[in-house]
């Protein structure tokens, strides 16, 4: 006897109770999207970047004061005096000698320490570490701290570390680095090439670790001596990092007042009054908000000019790989 029994479909389950979902699969379309990521980042950068930005320049096309107490008017006047007046080109003109000596040592300087401790390293000398780390300890200093150190190396009297090294050496141990208007000018430069130096090394002597060591050997095989292959092989391949340590310390240097200010305060007179010090003197102690802000986009301005020419050079350099 034979029993038959019908099949019963099988029912199937419920998709929407008892099986597993992914947490947060109904979020797919909101998490794939990159708007709520970049929407927080957005409003701080409006905030602390671009509302100040449009407020100087807002405030540049007015004679803004807070001297006078009266109401400010729009004006382009600020511009024109500011381009008539000689202290604006005199500003000018110290900015320029300034930031010209301090980026050529500094980039000069940078590399040689950089090849020097390359050349150590390959050699097994020892000390190499610690020389990367005074050297480093330079960049760490904020800008204060290294006006002051150097006010303290400058002092004129024979209590002063340089003028006592003079006189030991049977020179004059009285120069005046920082009260004459002449020496001033150098005395702070060369204060600022020690600081920028460090971080133009740092960055040089990345850029030569990035060199393959076979490139050398084959050069040494060819027959190149070491300024050849310094010339020929070596620059040429940290070329763009080369170019971007030109472009910081370029605006770095442009940028850097708070160590003037506590070393000469843009003095004796104004024989140091680099712009960016210049601007700090116009909007905080005389109170001219017009004026000040007109000098801090001409400051924009050269930067954003500096910026443009390096990415320029970035892509020629692209385009000749």
């Amino acid at each position: 006897m034979t029993a038959t029994t019908d099949a019963v479909p099988r029912k199937r389950p419920d998709p929407g109770r008892g099986t597993f979902r992914r947490p947060g699969a109904s979020r797919g379309a909101v998490s794939g999207s990159p708007w709520p990521w970049l929407l927080p980042l957005g409003t701080v950068l409006l905030l602390v970047l671009v509302y100040p930005v449009f407020e100087v320049v807002r405030l540049s096309f007015t004679d803004a004061s807070l001297v006078s107490g009266e109401p400010y008017e729009i004006t382009a006047d600020t511009y024109a005096s500011l381009l008539r007046g000689t202290d604006f080109r005199h500003t000018l003109q110290i900015t320029f000698l300034f930031v010209l000596a301090s980026v050529v040592f500094q980039l000069l300087l940078g590399l040689a320490v950089a090849l020097l401790i390359d050349s150590a390293e390959k050699r097994g000398l020892r000390g190499v570490v610690a020389t990367r780390a005074v050297v480093l300890t330079a960049w760490a200093i904020p800008g204060v701290i290294i006006g002051v150190i150097w006010s303290l190396l400058y002092q004129e009297t024979s209590s002063g570390v340089l003028n006592h090294g003079l006189s030991l050496l049977g020179l004059s141990g009285d120069t005046p680095f920082l009260s004459d208007p002449d020496n001033a000018l150098i005395s702070v430069t060369v204060a600022n090439i020690w600081r920028g130096t460090a971080l133009s090394m740092i960055l040089c002597y990345a850029g030569i670790k990035t060199v393959p060591q076979q490139v050398h050997e084959a050069a040494r095989i060819d027959g190149a001596s070491p300024v050849q292959t310094l010339f020929r092989v070596t620059l040429p391949m940290i070329l763009p990092i080369l170019t971007m340590n030109l472009v910081l310390a370029t605006v770095e240097t442009f940028n850097s007042f708070d160590m003037v200010l506590s070393l000469t305060g843009g003095g004796p007179g104004t024989a140091t009054q680099v712009l960016a010090l210049d601007v700090y003197d116009q909007i905080f102690r005389q109170l001219n908000l017009g004026r000040g802000a007109a000098m801090a986009v001409v400051l924009m301005a050269v930067n954003i000019v500096v910026i443009g020419l390096y990415v320029r050079l970035i892509e020629r350099q692209e385009r000749e790989i």
